[in-house]
């Protein structure tokens, strides 16, 4: 008897996620380096995505973000449908569950340099 067709290609697009964003090993028929390279490059578009949404937060950590964020996005992979400021808020999270979530700075907003400020409000 053979498999069925949808569950075999269910476990391959399963294997495949998770060699893209969770540290999985690649497929049968899948190039280990491609992959590993894909893997890299989602995970830098992941992080930028959260940086560009908790500014302060990659501003607090300094240098050691990227390590931050890694171990984070390493031992949660995003969910479908997880937006960018959700993950950012998820990260937040994980970071403070941790007892390494650094001080927000003080103010309300942080603005831009070169930003002008808004009067009237």
């Amino acid at each position: 008897m053979t498999a069925d067709p949808r569950a075999t290609t269910a476990a391959a697009q399963y294997a495949l996620l998770a060699a893209l964003t969770a540290g999985g090993q690649a497929p049968p028929g899948f190039d280990e380096t491609r992959i590993r390279t894909q893997a890299h490059a989602l995970l830098t578009k992941r992080q930028r995505v959260a940086r560009a949404h908790h500014t302060w937060l990659a501003d607090a950590l300094g240098p050691g973000y990227t390590a931050a964020f890694t171990a984070y996005a390493r031992a949660h992979p995003l969910p479908a449908g997880r937006t960018g400021h959700a993950d950012a808020e998820a990260f937040e999270t994980y970071l403070r569950d941790r007892g390494e979530l650094p001080a927000r700075p003080r103010g309300r907003f942080r603005r831009r340099a070169g930003t002008p400020r808004r009067r009237g409000r």
